[in-house]
């Protein structure tokens, strides 16, 4: 047999009959087959992803972000960047995002209420045993129903998300704060409060409000699209939306005197900054946990990053509190 024929005869056994007679190339052919095929798992980590202790939960120290599968890129002045995230990650996509997340130890997900019910079908499906770390919101009513629902769609922590925790302590209401706290634990559940202002922080400490963890940003401030001079600290109202920690220095020394798990987000500053150098900064300047937007194809390679950045991480100021 001729090397032509064996090459055709290989492709038609690697490609259906359809895509032959709609008049491809070979070469396109041969790509389609491939894509075809559902992707090799990748293998295990060389060691287990550590844990550390949120209420009864072993969580892992690194935790799957909401913001990309929600489709909230932070993505400063690149408009189309959001709708093409929540275009690439279909609802097969997040399931299946989170599978290999777990399959490499990641077995914590923060999430908005809103993919409530994607997680769900995750645990429903058999899919994995995810946990689910959820964002609670409150209003100047007190009212707890919301966080009520998230307890009853499965919660397994509840904390003020960070935008809410910044606009209560400003406006004096911490005591809003402290029943929401109050309630979440009445619940059984692990009671969190987020903040991008450390303000956040102190007044939870100073008012001895109950707060089981800390959600506090932890980012450098040398990546390109950093806060500019003229701008305020407020991260609420920056319409920008290009910094998330101010005073990342002051939050590592306070963060120091607080005997709370404290899990660190927005560490890459919303992707401007590389894992290999937010990672390791966020554990060495005191984070329990992390907190990361990840793309199905970067699960590995950052579960990796993490991994090292822990084992380097030992003899860090801050004692772990998880």
């Amino acid at each position: 047999m001729s090397p032509e024929m064996t090459r055709r005869s290989l492709v038609c056994k690697m490609v259906p009959a359809s895509a032959v007679l709609a008049g491809l190339s070979l070469e396109e052919q041969i790509l389609r087959a491939q894509e075809s095929r559902p992707p090799s798992p990748p293998p295990p980590p060389r060691e287990s992803l550590p844990t550390g202790k949120i209420g009864k939960h072993a969580v892992s120290r690194l935790i799957l972000g909401g913001n990309l599968i929600g489709g909230w890129a932070h993505a400063r002045d690149l408009m189309y960047v959001s709708a093409l995230l929540k275009r690439y990650f279909t609802e097969e996509k997040i399931l299946e995002t989170m599978a290999l997340a777990e399959s490499q130890g990641i077995n914590t997900i923060n999430i908005h209420p809103n993919a409530t019910a994607v997680v769900q079908r995750y645990w429903k499906e058999g899919r994995g045993k995810m946990l689910c770390m959820m964002q609670g919101f409150i209003d100047d009513s007190g009212s707890t129903d919301g966080l009520k629902k998230e307890v009853d769609d499965g919660a397994h922590a509840i904390y003020i998300q960070g935008n809410v925790g910044d606009e209560m302590v400003r406006r004096g209401k911490i005591d809003l704060i402290g029943k929401a706290v109050d309630f979440i634990r009445s619940q059984g559940i692990p009671a969190g409060v987020a903040a991008h202002q450390l303000s956040v922080v102190k007044a939870c400490e100073e008012n001895r409000i109950p707060v089981d963890f800390y959600v506090k940003t932890l980012h450098q401030t040398d990546y390109w699209s950093a806060k500019r001079p003229e701008q305020k600290d407020d991260v609420v109202s920056n319409r920008a939306d290009n910094f998330w920690c101010v005073n990342p220095e002051e939050t590592i020394a306070y963060m120091k005197t607080v005997r709370k798990p404290w899990i660190a987000y927005k560490v890459m500053a919303a992707g401007a900054i590389h894992p290999n150098r937010a990672f390791p900064y966020a554990f060495r300047g005191g984070a329990d946990f992390i907190v990361a937007g990840i793309f199905d194809f970067q699960v590995q390679q950052d579960v990796q990053i993490a991994l090292d950045a822990l084992s380097k991480a030992k003899n860090r100021e801050r004692p772990w509190m998880a």
